[in-house]
């Protein structure tokens, strides 16, 4: 549990992949809105559509070294469901129902493993937070799963004014804590933005993999969230 010297105390968590996910899927959930606002595209067709879309505005936001806002984030969601139903004969309409939706706690389920491993992480005196590249729709999402009630602080992105993997993000979370980086592990399900933006900015990094893409990782990596009851994980 020690990481240059330092004990880790607290545990910051990714939110989507990691503590929450989208159900039944994103694809899904785009295909039915946009049926209603007249496009005929399935869900195969969205998911190809909104990676491409979503990779589009990644490199925009990287050109821009990760900075963001409230109304960036609302402009970038605003772009994507534009590009990816491109059929549809109310675009502003049919967003505004998307954006709504992904508000909603019934558009999300919680990581199985949470009900169980926060609590016993808490009874080990470590503090338990989230930080994640979301906007200020997140804490209202979360607060309809009992599993996630002691976490925090919830740091995200829109409120800091920078994504991850920017440093100046997670040394947010660092002050969020007043803890040093050093004493802080963060948990994510992105290799690029969660453990090596956490590992640069001096902390303690392991990557929830549990599909497996990232076994070169060995022990700094997770196949599920429950190893990290395990003390010599971390």
């Amino acid at each position: 549990r020690q990481h240059r010297n330092i004990m880790i105390q607290a545990i910051v968590f990714d939110a989507v992949g990691t503590l929450i996910h989208v159900q039944p899927s994103v694809a899904t959930i785009y295909a039915e809105v946009g049926a209603r606002f007249g496009s005929r595209l399935d869900a195969d067709s969205v998911q190809r559509r909104f990676h491409a879309a979503f990779a589009r505005q990644d490199r925009l936001d990287e050109e821009a070294a990760w900075r963001t806002s409230e109304e960036r984030e609302r402009a970038r969601w605003r772009t994507i469901v534009g590009e990816v139903l491109d059929d549809v004969i109310d675009i502003d309409g049919c967003f505004d129902a998307l954006y709504g939706a992904f508000a909603q706690a019934t558009c999300w389920s919680c990581e199985a493993d949470a009900a169980e491993l926060l609590p016993q992480l808490h009874q080990r005196g470590l503090r338990l937070a989230m930080a994640s590249n979301f906007d200020a729709r997140l804490p209202g999402v979360i607060a309809h799963m009992p599993a996630l009630a002691g976490l925090d602080p919830i740091v995200v992105s829109s409120t800091v004014g920078w994504r991850k993997p920017a440093p100046q993000f997670f040394r947010a979370v660092a002050e969020s804590l007043a803890l040093p980086p050093e004493a802080i592990l963060f948990v994510g399900d992105d290799h690029g933005n969660d453990f090596v933006g956490a590992s640069e900015a001096g902390m303690r990094a392991l990557l929830f993999d549990p599909r497996r893409r990232h076994l070169h990782l060995n022990e700094a990596r997770l196949d599920r969230l429950m190893e990290l009851a395990i003390d010599k994980c971390w």
